[in-house]
């Protein structure tokens, strides 16, 4: 399984309303959600997987209560003061995508120590999607691949394969498998283009509650699916 699946993209969802149903605000989720993400990384890790891609803040996270929103830029913080030594003793290597100018500069520089404290790892990339959004990724490479065309940069002839080398996971493997937690059935404006093949799962637990197990009993179940890619 581990060799079959060598990209895995996660939405995690329901860290709010898992909260809610343990008379807890929606920040305990979000706490609990971010301790979640050690246990499914470690278990990734074990796995054999190259690259584990969180869905960790949209680009319309932005529209959340402003207190909510504080609270979720002072998460990388926490989280990192918790495991990054551990992450750096498993040799995972944390990587973004994004656009993280628009964070704070506290949240930016976390973000920015802990990529530069494991940029020699070699295990696996956990990217955390950070102001994120599908559709403006593409977009931000469509400008950027007009600019070079209209340069002469590139031909005309140019193909999916080099339209693919401006997107932000240009350096990583196709996504083979998306898991979103919490029951909802969408994408989200998560990956739009690079998803065009995967494998899709929904599952019925929210993020907090999706253990490492389930994560491994899912992607077992997952590869026995026949992937043919449009043919027969």
């Amino acid at each position: 399984m581990s060799a079959q699946f060598k990209h895995v993209a996660l939405i995690m969802d329901g860290n709010g309303r898992w909260a809610k149903k343990q008379n807890q605000e929606r920040t305990f989720g979000h706490s609990s959600g971010s301790e979640n993400v050690r246990e499914i990384a470690i278990a990734a890790n074990e796995l054999g997987i190259e690259v584990l891609t969180l869905y960790a803040f949209s680009t319309e996270n932005w529209k959340r209560p402003m207190d909510e929103v504080k609270f979720l830029m002072k998460l990388p913080e926490i989280f990192f003061a918790k495991f990054l030594q551990e992450l750096m003793e498993k040799n995972i290597r944390i990587q973004t995508i994004g656009e993280l100018d628009a964070f704070p500069n506290d949240t930016q520089k976390v973000l920015l120590r802990a990529i530069e404290a494991t940029k020699h790892n070699t295990g696996m990339i956990l990217c955390f999607a950070m102001n994120y959004g599908g559709k403006r990724e593409i977009l931000l490479a469509a400008k950027q691949f007009a600019e070079d065309l209209n340069h002469g940069k590139i031909s005309m002839l140019a193909d999916e394969e080099i339209f693919e080398s401006y997107l932000m996971t240009k350096d990583y493997p196709p996504v083979d498998v998306c898991i979103r937690t919490s029951g909802e059935q969408r994408l989200s404006n998560f990956l739009l283009w690079q998803l065009a093949y995967a494998e899709l799962v929904f599952v019925p637990e929210a993020w907090p509650e999706f253990t490492p197990e389930r994560f491994k009993e899912v992607l077992t179940q997952t590869a026995d699916r026949e992937r043919r890619f449009g043919g027969i």
